[in-house]
Parts: C-alpha cells; structure tokens; sequence
C-alpha cells in the first residue's frame, strides 16, 4: 500500500497520531521518506487488523512499535544502510522521551521543528502542511493556487534537501521561535481557511476541528510570544471568522455568504474577544503586518448590524494598505468587492478582468466574476462565468450555492 493510500485509510479518531508516529520515526532514523514509509505500512496494517481484532489500549504506541519495527524491517533490507541498520538495533520503545524545550504542546512542538529557517518559505510551509497538519497534496496545492504534481515535486525536494543538508531535526529553543514563527502562523493559517472552507469533494463544508484546532495552537503561540502583533492579528481573524461558521451553511446545504448571513447567529463572545485584539494592536501604534490588517477588515464586517450598514470605504482603505504588502491575486481580488460597492460593479470587473492570467484555475474569480455580471444585468456572460465557477468549486455546498445564483438568471 503506498503512503498515499494508507493516509486515505486513517480514521478521523486517530489522524493526530500520524504525525507523531513520523516525528518519532524520524528522530530515531533520521530519514523522512523511511518514517512516512513506515508509518504508512503501520497505519495499512491497523486498518486491516483494528476491526477484526479491536482497537488497542494505546493506540499511539501500538501504532510507533509496529511503525518502529517496519522501518529496522525496511533498513535491514537496504544493504546499503549498514550503519543506520545498527543504529536501529539499538532502538528500543521505552526509550526516555527528548525534553520539550520551550513549547509543551506536542502538535504545536512539531510544527515549530518542521519550520526550519533554512527552508525556503512557501516549502517549510507545504512540507509542514503534509507532515504534521495532515492535509493532501491536493489540498496544499489549492492553497498555493499551484498544480498538484508541482506541489508534489516540491515537498519531495524539500525532504531531499532536509536530507543532503542534514538539517537537524531539533526541538526549537525559545531562542529560535521569533526565526520560525512567520512560518508557523502561515501554517495555521492555512490550515484554518481549509477547515473554514473545505477545498476537497466529498467532504463536509466546514471543519471546525481544522478551525478549532487552528484557534487552540494560536492561543498558545500568543502565550509564548505575547508582544508579537502578527500572532494577535492571526488570533483575532481566526475568531472573527470561526464567530460566523454557524451561519456558515444553510438548512438546504448551501454556502451563505457574508452579505446573506444571519448575524443574529454570530457568536458574540468570539467577536468581542477578536474586536479587543484588534484595539489592541492599533493602540500600539506599531506599523501593522498581513494578519493585522485582515483581522482590521473582518472588525469593520462583523461590526455592522446589518450589510447595509458595512463601512466599505474603510475597508477599501484596509485593503489598499494591505496591497502595499502582499501583492497576492487573491487579495487584489478581495480588495475589487469593495470597490464595487463603493465605484459600482463595472469599475470593479475592469479590475477583475485583469487578474484573469494569474487566477483563472481559482473558483473565487470566477463567481466574483459573476456576480459583478448579474448586477450590471449581463444575464449570458454572467451564466458563463457561473458554469466555470461551478467546474472549479471544492465542494458540494458551494456548488449548490453556485447553482442557485446562476439558475436564477432568468
């Protein structure tokens, strides 16, 4: 089975011991590809024998020994690993655990060791994403707006040069937090947005447990970096954001955008605690970075009562601070919803049109696309760009909500 099919196979109940199994392979073997290797084949042979047998006591240690013994299986097949072969022998399950260092928390540990400043970013980032965060590499390759053998050969490069480098698989100092952090937090970032909206077929539209899981490692970067903005603007998007989800998906199964939310439904807490952050962030009166601003963006949202009540020409502001520092398409395009309430819908899709090259494989751009189309009365372009909207959407309430709009045309 390879290590794609046997990922396939995990349970949801036991998805968090993957990445323990692999950090713990790769400790003891130094070697990634042998880890995954052998983490697969353990997770292969559970699910053959857990429902016939039972599920163990420990399932954690069940699944390490048995992924311990396929890997010294594997190493002693390779004649041409003698030395990593003896090491192997020497391996034993009751060995001491290594210190913490300065992050108790396992998830979050691995997270920070993954992110390796020697990496580039975007690949510490998609190489945490599949080894620790659990997501797909079609997954990942949406989130980068990449194709997914791209994304593939990226992460495989990165374990290679992880490899050749011999970067050390270390448990970070307190010292070395600040040099990880940027990438950390884009991990969870992504990693929220995924559970927020569900990029993949087949599965439901909102995780909350990729959201609260995301929330839960925020908080404790935020204890241990309390003075660092970007963690408390990540903090106070991620809770303004997780305020709506309940008003996420209608009754019917459909997406419910922003405009057509309930907002009787938010929940209040979550955004007095994000609008506190915010205030918090701006009483610094330090230069904002990229969380910093969203979060800003998503406190003018959740403000209004109503979307009528929206104050777009501060969230144009926002976003036209926010150009200065993230030249992403994706925010260019967020930034054309705001215009178009504020300069009406066709100088909006004039600045729509010209993102088209950079996000044409992106289901967003097409339904924005689309609806600055159904306002300016454009019924047959506006249908097209539904239809293409509708081939690219992730998953089945979008589509359905996708559907809705374009059959509603006339």
């Amino acid at each position: 089975m390879s290590v794609a099919d046997a990922r396939e196979a995990i349970t949801q109940a036991h998805h968090e011991e993957w990445a323990r199994v692999v950090a713990s392979l790769t400790k003891r073997f130094g070697d990634l590809d042998i880890a995954e290797e052998a983490a697969a084949e353990a997770f292969a042979t559970a699910v053959e024998r857990w429902p016939a047998d039972g599920v163990p006591p420990s399932p954690g240690a069940w699944l390490t020994t048995t992924a311990n013994r396929k890997a010294i299986d594997r190493i002693r097949r390779e004649n041409k690993r003698g030395d990593k072969q003896k090491e192997a022998q020497l391996v034993h399950d009751d060995d001491p655990p290594e210190p913490a260092g300065a992050i108790d928390d396992e998830r979050l540990r691995l997270i920070f060791t993954c992110c390796h400043p020697a990496l580039a970013m975007e690949t510490r980032v998609a190489l945490t994403l599949r080894m620790v965060a659990g997501l797909t590499v079609p997954e990942i390759a949406r989130a980068f707006l990449v194709q997914e053998t791209a994304m593939g050969q990226r992460i495989t490069r990165a374990k290679a040069k992880i490899k050749a480098a011999r970067i050390p698989y270390r448990v970070p100092s307190v010292a070395d937090l600040p040099a990880r952090v940027s990438g950390v937090l884009a991990v969870l970032f992504l990693v929220f947005n995924e559970g927020y909206l569900a990029t993949g077929p087949g599965t439901d539209p909102v995780r909350h447990d990729l959201t609260a899981e995301a929330i839960r490692l925020t908080r404790l970067i935020r204890v241990l970096l309390p003075e660092d903005g970007e963690v408390a603007g990540l903090l106070a998007l991620m809770l303004l954001t997780e305020a709506r989800r309940t008003a996420r998906v209608s009754d019917r199964g459909e997406l419910v955008t922003l405009d057509e939310q309930d907002r009787g439904t938010w929940d209040a807490a979550l955004i007095a605690e994000g609008h506190r952050l915010v205030r918090e962030r701006l009483a610094a009166r330090v230069a904002p970075g990229r969380y910093q601003i969203l979060a800003a963006i998503s406190a003018v949202h959740t403000s209004a009562r109503d979307v009528r009540d929206t104050d777009w020409s501060q969230v144009l502001a926002l976003y036209d601070q926010l150009v200065h520092l993230d030249r992403s398409p994706v925010i260019a395009l967020n930034r054309a919803i705001a215009v178009a309430e504020l300069d009406g819908p066709q100088v909006a899709l004039a600045a729509v049109d010209r993102l088209e090259r950079q996000l044409a494989g992106y289901h967003p751009y097409h339904a924005t696309r689309a609806d600055l189309l159904r306002r300016l009365g454009w019924a047959h372009q506006a249908r097209a760009a539904y239809d293409k909207a509708i081939e690219l959407a992730g998953n089945t309430a979008e589509t359905a909500a996708l559907t809705r709009r374009r059959d509603q045309l006339g």
